[in-house]
């Protein structure tokens, strides 16, 4: 998805979907796949997140003098930083070629969605490299980074590029002389690209980017939102167990009793330290695994039988509810 192609393909093919009580039943096969792609939950920061992106690209949209303001998503490892980022841009993607499809004839439709992740160790050259090779801008080793990156705002603005995702952007340290540049860089792409930009990475409160004078201009201009672990309780609402009753909706088994996983919201809290990305991984296991032996259904003696991630297994606690 580090190419506009790539991306294309990712944001016009139809997503998974749930089965509905009209439909054929799926072939073995055909249900394996749809629960190792499965769907995408909307988790509170993904709704969050879609709220701001709209509210601060219509901002942003007529701002000509100063850079247009910018959302980071942070988070732990494994919190949905990047299906949120993903899911965000999906719909932007198809909302903007829906109301602007491309004219007849041709040969290029716009652009308006570029994603692109910081290279590790990188230096502001590989990073606007990165730039260039999503929209296939052609690159030479004799170019300077100057031309590189007046190339990349030049044909970012002809495509339409209206949104910039920008990943793994914990990877930056502006405390080294290459991290500094790198963070000049992209400061210097928020005042050249006609674009509003949004960063993720992981609990990047907690590293360089957010000290010093460049991190205070980074905060400055950012709203901040937090893809961490969902609480079990917030107030009088249960969201940890919501988002497993939207999971077990969604899930393509024969014999699976509905209410099982609910029930066992605190087990799953305590598994996962309700990490949303432990969370499916988890229980899409548990659905394939219930799938090739035969039992259709996820019990809590599938789910005891199935090893997480290192990170979750790390924060996990025993527990006598068995």
């Amino acid at each position: 998805m580090t190419t506009w192609q790539g991306w294309h393909r990712f944001a016009t093919t139809n997503p998974p979907t749930p089965p509905q009580p009209d439909d054929p039943p799926r072939s073995r096969d055909e249900r394996l796949a749809y629960h190792s792609a499965f769907v995408t939950i909307r988790t509170p920061a993904i709704s969050k997140l879609a709220t701001q992106v709209r509210t601060l690209m219509i901002l942003g949209r007529h701002q000509q003098t100063t850079a247009r303001p910018s959302l980071i998503v942070t988070g732990p490892a494994a919190a949905g930083k990047t299906t949120a980022l993903l899911n965000v841009g999906r719909a932007c993607h198809l909302a903007h070629t829906r109301k602007n499809p491309a004219p007849p004839g041709s040969a290029h439709a716009t652009a308006p969605v570029a994603y692109v992740l910081v290279p590790p160790g990188a230096t502001a050259k590989t990073l606007i490299t990165e730039f260039a090779r999503y929209l296939g801008i052609p690159v030479t080793t004799r170019m300077t980074q100057t031309q590189i990156t007046d190339a990349v705002c030049h044909t970012y603005t002809q495509a339409g590029v209206q949104l910039v995702l920008i990943d793994e952007i914990h990877r930056l340290n502006p405390r080294t002389t290459t991290g500094a540049q790198t963070a000049d860089l992209i400061k210097d792409l928020t005042e050249r690209l006609p674009a509003t930009f949004v960063y993720a990475g992981i609990s990047i409160t907690d590293t360089p980017l957010f000290t010093g004078t460049r991190g205070a201009q980074l905060a400055g201009r950012a709203t901040l939102i937090d893809c961490g672990p969902l609480p079990a309780r917030h107030g009088t609402r249960q969201p940890f167990r919501d988002v497993i009753t939207d999971i077990e909706n969604a899930l393509d088994l024969h014999h699976h009793k509905p209410g099982t996983l609910p029930r066992h919201a605190p087990y799953l809290h305590q598994r996962t330290a309700g990490r949303i990305g432990s969370l499916t991984r988890l229980i899409r296991q548990a659905a394939i695994t219930a799938i090739t032996d035969g039992t259709e259904r996820i019990t809590k003696t599938t789910l005891d039988a199935i090893r997480l991630d290192h990170l979750a297994e790390q924060h996990a606690r025993p527990t006598r509810n068995r």
